[in-house]
């Protein structure tokens, strides 16, 4: 078992120690240019490719959205006690309780975790998360004009692509579908180097917060989503994936929302900071429950 879990978390912590310890060394890193090629090539390349051609039941597909759109709406009520027990303002909780980083760091664990069964519903998961977080989360931290942000976001666009191919049955071309793989295949190891660059670039504060913060979330996460996935009678890698996915460490774009919004984002880089070294002893626990 203890091989087992090393082999998942050992990708994760290879790339990001990767990226922490490049900046760390005293390296440049094109931050701003990676994060654009990962957010316009890569993310809709790997949605394209992971979704577009996937062998799954489109009825526990659908289920394993519903449920992880109602686990948000749950984590979203949620944080309205957290922010109370944290002595903050609701404004500066809710998003970084709603939106995991199911991207950097649950995509690829949830791969050598459950596989390609298992990462299909965990693409599930982090699309039903990416179209709230990008749609509603960045309407929330933008001053100006939201749907600007909106129509240039092409995730959202491959998103609708591959959920209509998927549906339909239709498959891409081969050229097309060999092309997506190729630039898919980029973007699980920059989102991870990215993810190291980002902690140590960061300057985390209230701690303690930090670390009271993520106990509070990961419990309520993991309820919510088993809860609902039995309600909604998904399969238990489907309610695995959904659960693992919703429990990881607060995503680094809640901490670029909140620089947006001006909503204290010394503070939310700390949950951020904290949130992500905690995950290294509980997402093992996680996973020795769940395999």
């Amino acid at each position: 078992m203890l091989a087992q879990l090393f082999a998942v978390m050992a990708p994760v912590l290879v790339g990001a120690s990767i990226g922490f310890g490049w900046i760390r060394l005293g390296f440049s890193y094109p931050t701003e240019f990676v994060t654009k090629l990962v957010f316009n090539i890569g993310t809709p390349a790997l949605v394209l490719a992971s979704l577009a051609n996937a062998e799954v039941d489109p009825d526990i597909f659908g289920r394993t959205l519903a449920t992880t759109f109602l686990v948000l709406a749950g984590m979203a009520l949620a944080s309205f006690g957290v922010a109370r027990l944290l002595g903050k303002p609701w404004q500066v909780i809710i998003s970084p309780m709603m939106y995991p980083n199911a991207g950097n760091m649950g995509l690829p664990v949830s791969l050598y975790a459950f596989g390609h069964i298992g990462f299909t519903y965990a693409m599930a998961a982090w699309v039903a998360n990416a179209l709230i977080q990008f749609t509603v989360g960045m309407m929330m931290a933008t001053r100006g004009n939201p749907w600007k942000a909106l129509v240039r976001n092409p995730t959202l666009y491959s998103i609708f692509i591959a959920l209509t191919l998927m549906l339909t049955g239709t498959h891409l071309p081969m050229w097309l579908g060999n092309t997506v793989h190729l630039l898919s295949g980029l973007t699980i190891p920059l989102m991870l180097i990215t993810l190291g660059v980002s902690l140590a670039s960061m300057q985390a504060h209230n701690l303690s917060s930090g670390f009271l913060f993520t106990l509070c979330r990961v419990p309520i996460a993991l309820g919510l989503s088993f809860g609902i996935a039995s309600w909604l009678g998904l399969p238990s890698v489907a309610a695995s994936a959904v659960a693992l996915q919703m429990s990881m460490p607060v995503a680094v774009y809640n901490y670029l929302f909140a620089q947006r919004s001006r909503r204290e984002p010394e503070y939310v880089a700390s949950l951020v900071f904290c949130s992500t070294l905690l995950a290294f002893i509980y997402l093992p626990l996680e996973l020795a429950f769940m395999l």
